[in-house]
């Protein structure tokens, strides 16, 4: 099985770095698992919405430009519905049977997903109502995943 985040940003500070480091260690006997980030571009408070819209456009070209065809595609997107941990072990599973051996997720930049962008989702996983910074986001998608495999492989993990 083969998973890949596609996202915008960085990570910057060494502790966000450490923890992606040990989930992806953590989730090596269950799947291979890549990370590919794309510069997020800046905007400023004081921007237009068409200038904002342009930003949005330019950072989710990007990640199109990484999708194929042939992807299954999991965009994480706010004002969907939320699983819980033991719901999202079903939905992987049943994203791993639909999309064969390689399904991606999307996390947009600060400013969303744009129109061309959910088109191209095959699915959407909302994490929660609360905003979350990209750094954090990326580092509970990664737990979840992990604790996703625990629960479809019948072994513990601390509750």
């Amino acid at each position: 099985m083969k998973i890949r985040l596609l996202v915008v940003g960085h990570l910057k500070e060494t502790y966000w770095k450490e923890a992606q480091n040990e989930y992806l260690k953590r989730l090596t006997p269950y799947a291979k698992v890549d990370i590919e980030e794309v510069d997020d571009l800046p905007s400023k408070k004081g921007d237009s919405l068409a200038e904002m819209e342009e930003v949005k456009n330019k950072e989710n070209e990007k990640i199109l430009a990484k999708i194929k065809p042939n992807d299954f595609v999991i965009l994480l997107d706010l004002g969907k519905e939320q699983p819980d941990s033991v719901e999202l072990s079903s939905r992987l599973d049943k994203w791993m049977r639909d999309g064969g051996s390689s399904i991606t997720f999307v996390i947009g930049g600060s400013l969303g997903l744009s129109s061309e962008m959910r088109k191209r989702g095959n699915a959407t996983l909302t994490l929660s109502k609360m905003t979350f910074t990209h750094q954090m986001t990326r580092i509970i998608l990664l737990e979840q995943i992990y604790r996703s495999f625990k629960i479809l492989h019948n072994e513990p993990y601390h509750k």
